[in-house]
């Protein structure tokens, strides 16, 4: 079956290696740092990289993209392509029924999708299984087409908390199946947290993922409750620096933000409530807010039908979803980093570039909002310099549509051409 994907795949997009040489014929290519386009440019790459970037030169076997604006590859920066959101009574069939096998081969759908919609690269910030560090590996061995990974491996919760996967079970299954613990992502108490961030190190994560509050889909009561201590969260942020790892902490409630922030975690993510004092703690600690606005509009939406959510989700989705976009304006226009994130599985993989639309009706410029899918991004992973622009020394992620997204941002979610790494995935 792997064979038979990777034969129909590299039929489709040619050949999983990029050429020895390649050169790219752009009617204008967007500098994202200083924000100008740059008219008829010719980008060479050798080697998956950006050779040189130089006056259109026209030539046989040129990758002829003179009619159309490109772009560097888009970076987003909160997914999880291990799974897709379903209506509860199908998820609950698939908690009962599904293999991991079952969700790795949907995986390689969400991944192919959210690549060939402008996505090379992606963080994957976790699960309740390593499904994304193998689908990682599978792509960076060229077994599957997708975007370039950073994977969070499992996520790291609580007790009881946001990502603990036993929520809601029956105290019959809860017992046959036993406590989850650090291996499982769920600790209680700082030494567990080590051992947790441990775990992950094991697993092959690239980065640590806590739940620092309640969540909207998880089974719980609250979504917004602090659900770490503070020594718990300094304990992971402690060990994740001894492995090379930044943590990711996902939060809503204003006390969980601020206890990750003072934490020194590296990102926050969604943030709904974040208030004046945390607003100063990002400033003070560099963090960097990654909102993503798209899932709080889904879930909003979809809270409105009947049965879609759980009678504990629905009304956490219907308080919390609404209020992402207005938190990313004021942050915006606060002076917080931000970094673009969607959320991606929470909805439908494949619509990461709504996101775009979205934070422009926040508040963001066109150019600030591409920014934060490009440099922004690509800093918040430590990629400075091999991802984010089209320069030389950086990695050949290109994308080019039709028209000027400065002017219409909502171009975006219309990529007509794709290549990763100087490997065309998508073309007019």
């Amino acid at each position: 079956m792997k064979k038979l994907y990777l034969a129909s795949a590299l039929l489709a997009f040619g050949s999983a290696q990029a050429a020895p040489q390649t050169v790219v014929d752009c009617g204008r290519l967007l500098d994202v740092k200083s924000g100008t386009w740059r008219e008829k440019v010719s980008i060479v790459i050798e080697n998956g990289s950006v050779k040189s970037v130089g006056p259109m030169a026209g030539g046989a076997g040129h990758v002829d993209l003179s009619g159309y604006s490109c772009l560097p590859g888009f970076i987003d920066a909160h997914v999880h392509l291990s799974h897709e959101t379903r209506p509860r009574v199908a998820a609950l069939h698939d908690e009962i029924s599904a293999n991991p096998a079952d969700s790795a081969y949907r995986s390689v759908k969400y991944a192919e999708r959210t690549l060939l919609a402008g996505f090379t690269t992606v963080r994957d910030v976790g699960g309740e299984d390593s499904l994304n560090v193998s689908l990682k590996r599978a792509i960076a061995e060229g077994d599957v087409p997708g975007p370039r990974m950073f994977t969070a491996g499992t996520i790291i919760s609580t007790l009881g908390g946001h990502g603990d996967p036993t929520n809601d079970y029956s105290h019959k299954l809860s017992r046959a199946l036993g406590q989850p613990g650090p291996a499982d992502g769920v600790i209680s108490g700082p030494d567990e947290a080590r051992q947790a961030v441990r775990a992950r190190y094991k697993e092959g994560a690239d980065l640590i993922k806590v739940t620092a509050t309640g969540g909207v889909l998880s089974e719980e009561t609250s979504g917004e409750n602090a659900q770490f201590t503070e020594d718990e969260l300094r304990a992971v942020v402690a060990t994740a620096k001894d492995y090379g790892f930044r943590v990711a902490a996902h939060a809503h409630g204003a006390e969980g933000i601020k206890r990750a922030l003072r934490a020194g975690v590296t990102s926050i993510e969604h943030g709904t409530y974040i208030d004046d004092e945390a607003i100063e703690l990002f400033k003070k600690t560099g963090a960097w807010y990654v909102p993503t606005i798209s899932a709080g509009r889904y879930v909003a939406d979809k809270a409105k039908l009947p049965g879609y959510y759980s009678p504990l989700v629905q009304p956490k989705a219907a308080a919390i979803g609404p209020l992402i976009q207005a938190t990313a304006g004021r942050a915006y226009k606060a002076g917080v980093k931000m970094a673009f994130g969607t959320d991606a599985g929470v909805f439908p993989h494949g619509e990461n570039a709504k996101e775009f639309a979205y934070l422009v009706e926040a508040g963001l410029t066109p150019i600030d909002a591409i920014r934060t899918a490009t440099v922004n991004a690509a800093m918040l992973l430590n990629q400075a310099g091999r991802l984010g622009a089209v320069e030389p020394g950086y990695a050949a992620d290109i994308v080019a549509v039709s028209g000027d997204p400065l002017r219409d941002i909502a171009l975006l979610q219309h990529v007509k051409f794709v290549m990763k790494e100087g490997v065309v995935y998508k073309k007019p």
